[in-house]
């Protein structure tokens, strides 16, 4: 009986002693707040100001037109009250017409927009993706989260992805 006790007290010993030690190992913990990197890192503002360039011409052309329609409208209705009533209707449904166009183009910019920037988000986030992976290696962390509810400064190292971005990205 002496002996099992003898056992009993070394096996608690030794569990004792695993558990300090797994206590004394802490976890490593980084958080990346995305939304900044998307909006704070040269890659990404890179991407932004490739996308302005890239529809600016457009977007002023479809203001211009619309400035054009705005002008043909107002036009219109100070005309009409002196307009025979099919000249008056020729020219509502050429307004329409116009209007529906211009509706049209509206949508194309704004589709193609749409989906330019989410062809460039998703390059950011592979290039800030492979990035967080080295640091992950590089500085041994357990993990690394992206989308919290909460996170302390210690844990933060946005700030650093973003600086290694900023570093790997061409000038």
């Amino acid at each position: 009986m002496k002996v099992s006790v003898l056992k009993l007290c070394v096996a608690a010993a030794a569990l004792a002693g695993a558990i300090t030690a797994a206590q004394a190992q802490e976890l490593k913990i980084g958080y990346v707040n995305g939304e900044r990197v998307l909006r704070e890192a040269a890659p990404a503002r890179a991407a932004q100001a490739k996308l302005e360039a890239e529809f600016s011409k457009r977007e002023k052309e479809l203001n211009e037109q619309l400035t054009r329609l705005k002008a043909t409208a107002d036009k219109f209705e100070k005309e009409a009250p002196t307009l025979s009533e099919a000249e008056r209707g020729r020219r509502q449904r050429e307004l329409v017409e116009s209007d529906r166009d211009m509706q049209r183009k509206r949508r194309e910019l704004n589709e193609d927009l749409n989906q330019r920037k989410n062809e460039e988000t998703a390059s950011v986030l592979e290039r800030t993706n492979k990035v967080i992976k080295q640091i992950f290696d590089s500085e041994k962390y357990d993990l690394i989260v992206q989308d919290v509810v909460f996170a302390g400064p210690r844990v933060d190292i946005t700030d650093k992805v973003i600086k290694a971005l900023n570093a790997s990205s061409p000038k």
